[in-house]
């Protein structure tokens, strides 16, 4: 199979949508017009028939790189070659938070030395490549057209210019090939939903959007507050979770691609293009630490709205996963014609876990309105009267058999990690009622915490492997439970927890990376093994450097930093040869990263303040 390898990208965006860069100058995914829109790029899991906007320079003989234009979201590709040396500058204009069905791939072509002929292919393929479209060719550039969206492809030159050499329209796609020498830029802007038809854009104004988009980017990410150790890393990360969040509502994505898969060549292949009630929540904390106040209390406004639409409903007050938008069809199906990423199959379009029972989502969302009120953000009262409502359910239901934090299909098991959360939910919604004197019923939620806080010390926990297990019924490890001392359920040195802490070191960690469970050991219902995930080795880094173990916790963050990719993103695992595999970028990994980075530095700055005597 001929796709770009996952990590080969970088990505683009303009908070409503985003689109992957690959190292070859090939844009290999872009839905359009939001993230969980159909895709119009998606050589990225069909290279023949997925569709790509691809730059490149004509003939053979040259060498790529790529890199941020620094603090920003724009990306450059570099070719090198003994005529010259060339880029593509690929960038889109933040869209705004009202949605709109008009965006822009901007695409700029430079000569920085010598000279360069690139050769430019525009392929669609609309509705992943299951919708026919025309191709119409003008003097200022082209339109590609379904019954039901349309693209229009803008050129950028000057009026002496001579026109784009051997244009051609073939099956709908266009073919150019454009002659420039150093100091000469050119390019394109694809944009749907335009207000006219294909027109010229001068140079100026194309180097003024360039300006503008640079000058959102860096103004944004001055108001981080993080000073400390990994700034760079710790800026391209925020920048990364900014890019996914569907800024009209304030909903996060777990990632803005679908089909990747955690074992190449096996099933495990999700659509991850929606907003994750616990992703989202985690989010939260991250973004108020570095100070990112405004972001937190949107997705604040989004998880409020999802509460009070749903509190009653069977199976729960929340789903799962919603879209971006807030609905919840996400019926799951198979894109049959596609042959996946290096023949990963199926390719799964929409996500059949999104009405799974997974009771953790509860702690995770009590837990970020915590912390947003603990910031600031306080619940007002119509979202403390659906909190109240849901901790009613979560009082009454906790103590049921659920799917868990990974989404398995092997069955319901009553799961620690969902127990440990439920803990939570009801511990931060009585805290909350205590500090601002809310009407709740505390004594009810109080034995409730409690009987849940003894029923996880008693089955919870292995007196056999000395160590806390996945669920009542198993004695397998379960990474998920390194939030066990973040949560503040137990000390980070009680016996209990270094003992479980020994346990996952000796069978789910190698090299400091970690795997989520033993997939042998604990029958998931799905075919085929996975690589170790890592956003669970960005929380044993946490818990290391919470048990005092700062060596040992440096040590694994600075090699967990080793498998980021070329530009510092992330997918979902780090398959045995240390490729990137899953889902790219992920939203929970880069969030994983910013608590190791603020954890570890906190330890790192209080053991040299012990040391000094400050």
């Amino acid at each position: 199979m001929t796709e770009t390898a996952i990590a080969d990208h970088g990505m683009i965006g303009d908070l409503q949508t985003a689109a992957l860069v690959g190292t070859d100058g090939s844009i290999d995914w872009f839905c359009c017009p939001r993230f969980d829109s159909p895709s119009v790029f998606g050589a990225l899991l069909d290279e023949d028939r997925g569709g790509h906007f691809r730059v490149r320079p004509a003939g053979a003989g040259y060498v790529t790189k790529q890199m941020y234009y620094p603090d920003s979201a724009v990306v450059i590709t570099r070719f090198l070659s003994e005529q010259g040396v060339g880029e593509v500058v690929d960038f889109m204009p933040p869209a705004g938070e009202v949605a709109t069905g008009r965006h822009r791939l901007v695409r700029m072509l430079r000569c920085v030395r010598g000279r360069m002929s690139f050769d430019i292919d525009v392929a669609p393929r609309f509705d992943y490549g299951r919708r026919a479209h025309t191709a119409n060719l003008t003097e200022q550039g082209a339109v590609f057209a379904t019954d039901q969206l349309a693209l229009t492809l803008h050129t950028v030159r000057e009026p002496d210019d001579e026109r784009l050499a051997r244009v051609s329209v073939e099956d709908g796609d266009l073919h150019a090939t454009l002659d420039l020498v150093a100091g000469q830029v050119r390019g394109m802007v694809l944009e749907s939903q335009a207000d006219g038809p294909p027109r010229e854009i001068r140079v100026a104004d194309f180097q003024r959007l360039f300006d503008e988009t640079v000058g959102y980017w860096r103004s944004w990410l001055a108001r981080c507050t993080y000073r400390g150790r990994w700034r760079q890393v710790v800026a391209r990360s925020a920048i990364t979770l900014k890019l996914m969040t569907y800024a009209p509502t304030g909903g996060l994505v777990a990632a803005p691609t679908m089909a990747l898969p955690e074992q190449v060549g096996g099933e495990r292949n999700w659509d991850y293009r929606y907003t994750w009630i616990r992703d989202a929540s985690f989010s939260v904390y991250a973004l108020l630490a570095l100070g990112f106040v405004e972001e937190a209390e949107r997705f604040g406004f989004w998880l409020g709205d999802r509460i009070r639409e749903h509190v009653g409903g069977e199976g729960g007050p929340l789903n799962i996963m919603y879209r971006v938008d807030g609905s919840s069809d996400l019926k799951e199906e198979i894109v049959e014609h596609w042959s996946g990423y290096r023949g990963s199959r199926p390719v799964r379009l929409g996500n059949g876990a999104a009405e799974q029972l997974q009771l953790d989502i509860y702690g995770e969302a009590l837990d970020s309105a915590f912390v947003g009120d603990r910031a600031g953000l306080t619940v007002p009262y119509r979202g403390w009267q659906a909190i109240r409502e849901v901790l009613d359910w979560v009082a009454e239901h906790w103590d049921q058999p659920e799917e868990g934090i990974w989404e398995t299909r092997g069955g319901r098991q009553p799961f620690t990690y969902g127990r440990l959360m439920c803990w939570v939910a009801l511990d931060r919604g009585i805290r909350l009622a205590m500090a601002h004197g809310r009407p709740a019923p505390l004594e009810h939620w109080t034995r409730e915490r409690d009987a849940i806080y003894d029923q996880v010390m008693r089955h919870g926990w292995s007196e056999n492997r000395r160590a806390f297990v996945q669920h009542y019924h198993t004695e397998v490890l379960d990474s998920s439970l390194l939030r066990m001392p973040t949560v503040g359920f137990v000390a980070p040195r009680d016996p209990r927890w270094l003992s479980t802490l020994d346990a996952m070191d000796a069978e789910l960690v190698t090299d400091s990376l970690v795997y989520r469970y033993d997939p042998d050991a604990s029958p998931d219902g799905l075919r085929g093994t996975e690589g170790t995930f890592s956003l669970c080795t960005f929380a044993y880094v946490s818990a290391l450097a919470r048990a005092g173990r700062l060596e040992e916790a440096r040590q694994a963050f600075e090699k967990m930093l080793t498998y980021a990719n070329h530009v510092g993103l992330y997918s979902e695992e780090i398959a045995l040869s240390g490729e990137q595999i899953g889902n790219f970028p992920q939203a929970f990994t880069h969030l994983s990263l910013i608590d190791a980075a603020l954890t570890l530095d906190r330890a790192l700055d209080d053991r040299a303040g012990r040391a000094t005597g400050l």
